[in-house]
């Protein structure tokens, strides 16, 4: 959530932000009309009530006197009546300013690309080197026919399309997967990690930026409010909300593997083939909580931890940074990490790393308090350390060998118990 002081000093650089985004600024308009409204009925119950206990304080005075109050009491209750009917609307007012409020995104950092769409992403770095081979490589599903790793089928029968079953080499691996990010987050990188509940309540949604916006990408359980987290970042960030952070332990660095759902309600028409995009799914996630004036080196240095990942890994990526137009809601800048994947002969994101400055911090109310003794909001990063589906794509495919086994990264190896993947029989 934005400051309304900066909506209100500075209406033209939020409608900049959100033509930049390439939204209607009509929004901008419509909070500050409430935000005056609302204001405007304060001043007025104030003077109101002011006036009400001005009349109170002489009613005792002038029963003594032997005067008739009748009047008088009919002109309280009058006032009561007013007052009662401007509190009601004060409480509709400031109702439809919230919901206001909170779609309004955050403002892309000046320094980014202004564009439309991915198309402006600006390509920051390659990694590694690019996979040859001698022979035609095959893309995931293939491969995954001839190791055995995947079930589709009956990942319909159970659920619905959009819910893969890992069976054997393809279970193992990816276990062996969430346990090497973690230890290198937790153990090499000074992460502490937490395992977070897999579904939360309303509250946690708005804080983290997903609600009211995305939430027909989401699920709900309807008869307790909870909703099934599309990520961890959603439990990891809100674990301080309304919390006053010691600035001495600033930066604070949090990590927790969870499953993510998410109904990909507006993907219709966008590849869904085997693993790509799914329902469901495992992620590692890295959070920060950090003072304002180092945020912006906490987000390259949090880049460079998720690109450990791939890099520990010895795989082929490639680092973005997105323009205006393609970051998230929440965020104010933010890098994508994709993977290069033969078989399909295309990019794969696996990781968003985004500085929110205090956009969600704002919403859900986390604080610490300066050198000068204020409370001030902390600026929140989270990025992907990282996404497994596409990370189990770009293994299978990058390292892929002519026999149709897969040649595992030697990182992964010890947590595998092997050196490859093998074609069932």
């Amino acid at each position: 959530m934005l400051d309304i002081k900066r909506i209100r000093e500075t209406p033209d650089e939020v409608r900049e932000g959100l033509v930049r985004r390439c939204m209607d600024t009509a929004l901008v308009d419509t909070v500050l009309e409430l935000d005056g409204r609302r204001r405007t009925l304060v001043t007025e119950v104030d003077a109101l009530k002011a006036k009400r206990n001005g009349v109170s304080k002489s009613i005792g005075a002038r029963v003594k006197a032997g005067e008739d109050v009748t009047a008088v009491k009919e002109e309280m209750r009058l006032l009561g009546d007013e007052i009662a009917a401007k509190d009601a609307e004060i409480r509709t007012v400031e109702e439809a300013f919230r919901t206001a409020m909170l779609r309004i995104p955050n403002v892309p950092n000046k320094d980014i690309v202004t564009g439309p769409d991915s198309s402006a992403n600006r390509d920051v770095r390659h990694v590694g080197v690019e996979p040859t081979f001698d022979f035609e490589p095959l893309d995931h599903i293939t491969l995954g026919e001839k190791l055995g790793i995947f079930d589709f089928p009956r990942g319909v029968k159970l659920t619905g399309t959009g819910f893969p079953i890992l069976l054997g080499q393809g279970a193992k691996l990816q276990r062996a997967l969430i346990q090497f990010m973690l230890d290198l987050h937790t153990q090499k990188q000074g992460y502490t990690e937490m395992l977070p509940p897999f579904v939360v309540n309303t509250a946690s949604m708005i804080g983290t930026g997903q609600l009211p916006k995305m939430q027909e990408d989401m699920y709900h359980c309807e008869v307790d409010d909870f909703w099934l987290i599309p990520t961890a970042e959603v439990p990891v960030t809100n674990y301080y909300r309304d919390d006053v952070l010691e600035a001495a332990k600033l930066p604070i660095k949090l990590t927790a593997y969870t499953p993510c759902f998410r109904r990909e309600a507006g993907s219709a028409g966008k590849d869904t083939r085997g693993i790509l995009r799914v329902h469901q799914f495992d992620k590692v996630e890295m959070v920060k909580f950090v003072e304002p004036s180092t945020s912006y080196d906490e987000l390259e240095s949090l880049v460079k931890d998720a690109e450990d990942v791939l890099t520990g890994l010895g795989l082929y990526f490639r680092v973005l940074e997105l323009c205006s137009g393609d970051i998230s809601f929440s965020a104010a800048k933010c890098y994508d990490l994709e993977l290069w994947a033969p078989g399909q002969k295309g990019w794969l994101e696996v990781s968003s790393c985004s500085n929110f400055e205090s956009f969600q911090a704002r919403r859900a109310n986390i604080r610490f308090r300066g050198a000068d003794g204020k409370l001030q909001f902390v600026h929140t990063l989270n990025g992907s350390g990282v996404a497994l589906p596409r990370l189990m794509i770009a293994i299978l495919e990058q390292c892929q060998q002519a026999d149709g086994s897969v040649l595992l990264p030697e990182a992964i190896r010890p947590y595998f118990g092997g050196e490859r993947l093998v074609p069932v029989k």
